[in-house]
């Protein structure tokens, strides 16, 4: 007989469709067995402001010839108790008389927070909780930043050598990994609201900042621009639908970069945008996660100011074996082993010839 954890894999499996298409709302996935135990129907959150995971589940069950009357649904997060873009599941799942509620995890949001179990459980119908809770928040790890911090998830993508470094001391860059990696970092552009690097970058580079994947979804661009030196026809200006923010020294003056750019006066830390200052005001415009592709420095920064989340680090089999070659993160003066910037790593993934840590940050 199949467990409790054996159906949330399977919802998680499904909320992960929804990356990319549904921030500022949360991912989730459900799944909806009739009386007897039979899958009867899957759903998942598929995009902002459309029908919720559970909403598609049930209307699935019901397409496929099932009833939910005395069935269970499991959902990866607590169903929603309060009126927003759509109605609240809470109310549908009391509607449909099911026998039995899964729930990974309990929603971060204070709006709903426990009531929608609450809700749920008043109605008579059995809930368990915490089924596969760690993995049901990581799935969310942006919306709970979010929600308990009032600040975008930032995470830092690097690609390096062996040796950690990310150009030669010529700037020369292309390509360190293979192919397959490349085609990842487009996946982790897709997920993202925004793709943030600085004018250094923008200048020696002139990258584009898009996602170039079938259906993908290219994310809003920031660039750290203190000076306003970048110049305005750069590849990341280009008007694309795509809207485009520069961080600058609230001190100087605007400059007109295009109808698709708006310009974001910062506060300066030693010469350089605050980037918690930047961090603010993203997220009350609406950016709930970003992904630094950017050097060393500005890597270095994020990390400093304990903004930065996790870090994706894509690791060629080459090595520069030169003090002088670039590396992916700068800036601290570091003369104790015992305090180095300590990493929780989440995940190691093979990526023929190359390999990709995925870590979280430790802070103290």
């Amino acid at each position: 007989m199949k467990n409790n954890e054996f159906y949330m894999k399977k919802a998680i499996a499904l909320a992960k469709k929804g990356a990319g298409f549904v921030s500022p709302n949360p991912i989730v996935g459900a799944i909806v067995l009739d009386k007897n135990g039979t899958i009867a129907g899957y759903g998942y959150h598929q995009k902002y402001g459309e029908a919720h995971a559970e909403v598609n589940a049930i209307k699935n069950a019901e397409n496929n010839g099932f009833s939910c009357k005395d069935g269970t649904i499991f959902v990866t997060l607590e169903p929603c108790s309060h009126y927003g873009k759509t109605p609240p599941c809470a109310d549908l799942i009391i509607k449909k008389e099911f026998k039995k509620v899964v729930v990974g995890c309990i929603d971060p949001n204070p709006i709903v927070a426990g009531n929608g179990i609450k809700k749920i459980k008043s109605a008579g119908i059995e809930v368990i909780t915490g089924v596969l809770e760690e993995d049901c928040k990581k799935l969310n790890e942006i919306f709970f930043k979010n929600q308990q911090q009032n600040l975008p998830f930032i995470a830092i993508k690097t690609a390096t050598t062996m040796d950690g470094k990310i150009a030669t001391k010529t700037g020369s860059s292309k390509w360190i990994t293979s192919e397959k990696s490349r085609n990842l970092v487009q996946k982790l552009r897709h997920n993202y609201d925004a793709i943030l690097t600085g004018s250094g970058t923008v200048i020696a580079d002139n990258p584009s900042l898009t996602c170039r994947i079938k259906n993908g979804k290219s994310p809003i661009r920031i660039i750290l621009d203190t000076t306003l030196k970048t110049n305005k026809n750069s590849n990341v200006y280009n008007n694309d639908d795509i809207k485009v923010f520069v961080a600058f020294d609230e001190k100087l003056e605007k400059k007109d970069y295009g109808e698709n750019v708006e310009l974001i006066p910062c506060k300066t830390k030693n010469g350089k945008i605050d980037l918690k200052d930047l961090s603010i005001k993203l997220y009350e415009k609406g950016i709930k996660s970003i992904l630094v592709e950017a050097g060393g420095n500005i890597n270095g920064e994020f990390i400093k100011e304990k903004l930065a989340d996790k870090i994706y680090q894509f690791i060629a089999p080459k090595i520069t074996g030169d003090n002088e070659s670039k590396s992916f993160l700068t800036g601290f003066d570091l003369m104790d082993i015992n305090k180095s910037i300590q990493v929780s790593i989440n995940s190691i993934k093979l990526l023929t010839p190359d390999m990709l840590i995925e870590s979280y940050i430790q802070y103290i």
